[in-house]
């Protein structure tokens, strides 16, 4: 048959001046592209062979070839795959009526940012195209197995192509790029360069089933070409069962992905068979990186299809409050037509989602069940990030609840989980008591501890940021109320601390007159003094209403730029304590109480400062303390 010439369908020359002009933003996507393609042709052929004894195809040696012409500036990609007919070529590349491409296209034009065209991932129709981002003439030969002639397809990305049949093709499809000149500026490398082409392979297709091979390198002086190089590994761990896979395989490929180079703490791998397959190979890490809670931490897994990779980090696979997780997800099939920005919506990344997110979360559940110590360090590491879920994911906070502990009065160094403190409550305890602040040692000395510390009712000791929001969003575990010590009024049991409901009420009405006055004297600062329950050691406390926010958590919204109303707090007495006693009695004896003023300001910033907090004007609350300094001397 003679060359025949033809134009591109209208479609199909807008998509070839989109890919040649706007929509890879990475040059080098396209020998990736190139690469899948012969990956899929292998693919088919050894399928095509399973089916058909009497296939005339050879697949002896399955093999994707990568060929340099320095002198010609070409680059070949070649496999002895399935192949193409005369009909499939010009079906395949010179339409895409197959190819999804026009349903892109459509999506595209509606889409009303063009940035979302970046990352396009293509169909056959698709990524063959790319070749035009770094060649002025692409040249494709192609012979499909089984038959005799073969197809030449040309074309300088302007608009028509060219189709004849040849004579001697060998089986499967060889590509011919005609390179550009390299340019720095355009980011257009030079793809003659063999440490080029080896560094695109292992990024993109080091893990794809068949070997890609380098050939057309230079010797050494007065020498004939080098020897073929296979550039890629196969080595697909996540594809293989556990028992094939050594643990140093594993933390080699983690240290490769994570740039980590300690050994991971766990792995966990995963297998989805059925309507959508894909394979799943993770790892938590040992330690936390430095910038886990910064704003720029890049998170996610990496995604292949049918192992080419796609994207470093897919923030869609996992939910952020395990973004410390790293690993591959493998997919058999996506919607890789349309750009990344619909990707974040196709719901079998949602699936996957859910599932990995359980996955890991059994992990960690099997940590601590079965190894306390790696359960430890893991949430030693990452507790912190892992209680946001509690907050963020409301699917799987009971699963998250289950894999977090503690800190608590119990125990001075390990953790506890909610589980392990209902099962040890007091009888007739009926609440779970927390409270919060900024470290151990900080709330571990606070007045509010005293009376459960005397009673030997144990108390969850939280310190990290999220600890102030979760409380509130969880409420409650297996019907007991989380209950922070620091707010609201706290019962401990009737007559625990020894006096009768009868003593309870006279001390109530001998304090009256001082508990009056002194809201009165601190009006701007308090909504309420009254008698303590949770002090046996300290003279005062401040705490909040039942339903009021804490000091930590508005200066937590006020960080975020976010404006929170000035609550006044509560202020407790000690009616045991000496000062507070002699207090009332002053009280009770004068008839001029503005000298006691000061001591009831002095009460209330010490209670202040008790809990972390600041007297709101420091410089008169230190004269105040020196002025009574010197009369006592």
């Amino acid at each position: 048959m003679p060359t025949e010439t033809f134009e591109f369908q209208v479609e199909a020359r807008q998509l070839l001046q989109l890919m040649i002009h706007s929509i890879y933003s990475n040059k080098d996507v396209f020998l990736r592209e190139l690469v899948s393609n012969a990956s899929d042709a292998l693919d088919k052929l050894r399928l095509a062979a399973l089916r058909d004894d009497s296939l005339d195809a050879d697949v002896s040696d399955l093999h994707v070839e990568l060929e340099i012409d320095e002198d010609a500036r070409t680059l070949t990609v070649r496999d002895n795959g399935i192949g193409m007919s005369y009909d499939e070529v010009g079906q395949l590349i010179g339409t895409i009526a197959n190819s999804g491409t026009a349903e892109f296209l459509r999506e595209l034009r509606e889409a009303k940012d063009a940035a979302g065209a970046e990352g396009l991932i293509g169909q056959f129709g698709v990524g063959f195209y790319s070749g035009f981002m770094v060649a002025d003439e692409v040249t494709l030969v192609t012979r499909r197995a089984g038959e005799g002639k073969g197809t030449r397809w040309t074309s300088r990305g302007e608009g028509t192509y060219t189709l004849e049949e040849v004579d001697g093709a060998p089986q499967g499809t060889s590509v011919t790029l005609h390179l550009k000149p390299a340019d720095a500026d355009d980011q257009m490398h030079d793809y003659t360069s063999p440490w080029k082409i080896k560094e695109i392979v292992k990024r993109y297709s080091d893990f794809i089933t068949w070997p890609v091979r380098l050939v057309g390198q230079p010797g050494n002086e007065g020498e004939a070409a080098a020897e073929p190089e296979t550039l890629n590994s196969m080595k697909a761990l996540w594809a293989r069962s556990r028992s094939e896979v050594s643990e140093d395989e594993y933390h080699e490929l983690y240290k490769h992905i994570s740039h980590d180079w300690r050994d991971p703490l766990e792995t966990v791998q995963l297998q989805a068979e059925g309507t959508f397959e894909y394979q799943a190979l993770l790892f938590i890490p040992s330690h936390a990186p430095h910038d886990l809670f910064t704003q720029d931490f890049k998170r996610g897994v990496q995604l292949y299809v049918k192992r080419v990779f796609i994207m470093d980090d897919c923030e869609e696979l996992l939910p952020p409050y395990l973004r410390f997780v790293k690993g591959v997800v493998d997919a058999q099939d996506l919607s890789l037509n349309v750009s990344r920005e619909i990707l974040q919506q196709d719901r079998h990344i949602r699936m996957m989602q859910r599932r990995l997110t359980k996955k890991v979360l059994s992990s960690v559940k099997g940590m601590l069940a079965d190894d306390a110590e790696r359960y430890a360090t893991f949430w030693r590491e990452f507790g912190a990030v892992v209680k946001e879920g509690l907050v963020t994911d409301a699917d799987n906070r009971d699963a998250v609840l289950e894999v977090s502990s503690f800190a608590t009065t119990h125990d001075e160094d390990g953790t506890v989980t909610l589980k392990q403190y209902v099962e040890r409550m007091r009888d007739g305890q009926e609440d779970i008591y927390y409270i919060t602040g900024e470290s151990r040692q900080s709330i571990d000395n606070s007045p509010h501890m005293e009376a459960f510390r005397e009673r030997g009712i144990e108390v969850l000791l939280l310190t990290d940021p999220v600890d102030e929001v979760w409380v509130d969003a969880v409420g409650e575990f297996e019907g007991k109320r989380l209950q922070s010590i620091a707010k609201g009024e706290i019962d401990l049991g009737a007559h625990e601390d020894g006096k009768s409901e009868g003593e309870r009420e006279k001390q109530a009405e001998e304090y009256a007159g001082l508990l009056g006055w002194m809201k009165e004297q601190l009006d701007e600062d308090v909504k309420e003094v009254r008698l303590s329950s949770r002090l046996t050691v300290s003279p005062a406390c401040v705490v909040a209403d039942a339903h009021d926010l804490t000091p930590a958590l508005e200066n937590m919204y006020r960080a975020m730029g976010q404006e929170v109303p000035r609550n006044k707090r509560i202020l407790e007495l000690n009616p045991d304590h000496q000062l507070v006693k002699g207090l009332n009695q002053a009280y009770g004896e004068r008839e001029d109480r503005s000298g006691l003023t000061e001591t009831a300001e002095l009460l209330y910033s010490l209670a202040l400062l008790a809990e972390g907090g600041r007297p709101a004007d420091p410089a008169r609350f230190v004269k105040v303390v020196a002025d009574r300094l010197e009369r006592t001397l």
